[in-house]
């Protein structure tokens, strides 16, 4: 049930007062949130360059060792094509944490870079650097959406 309240003295309808009061909470419980988001992102972007880092460094050492038989040369090459790959996966999850971490700079955080439409929060929640809502990813996993890179 709604209630109008006329204007008091000062002019200021008394539900207008609630409602921007209410809103002002819902506000900051958001700020809140994306602070929570912010501080979760930047602690896997911190992760994952010293990940990035250390398997570098692996993949240096395993190419300055100089292997004695095919054997060896095999499994330094094995190594170092592992290490390859997995530093490549390491940094497009890099790329994909900055880049969320720009959408909270920018104030698009949350918001699917394909259609605009809002990302489900526990999408959010168990992947926060996601760039598309499910319907979205669902569509490029299938191959009828064109990979954005923003």
């Amino acid at each position: 049930m709604i209630f109008c309240f006329p204007k008091s003295r000062r002019g200021i309808y008394l539900f207008s007062t609630f409602c921007e009061v209410s809103q002002g909470m819902q506000a900051t419980m958001e700020k809140k949130r994306l602070e929570q988001f912010r501080k979760q992102l930047e602690q896997r972007q911190q992760e994952l360059r010293r990940v990035v880092s250390r398997t570098q460094e692996d993949g240096r050492i395993a190419d300055a060792e100089a292997a004695q038989d095919i054997a060896d040369r095999a499994a330094n090459s094995y190594t170092k094509e592992f290490l390859f790959a997995q530093s490549n996966n390491d940094r497009q999850l890099l790329g994909m944490v900055e880049m969320a971490l720009s959408r909270i700079r920018e104030g698009s955080f949350g918001e699917c870079i394909h259609c605009g439409n809002e990302i489900n929060a526990k999408r959010l929640e168990a992947v926060p650097w996601t760039r598309y809502c499910i319907e979205c990813q669902e569509k490029m996993e299938k191959g009828l959406l064109e990979e954005s890179h923003t």
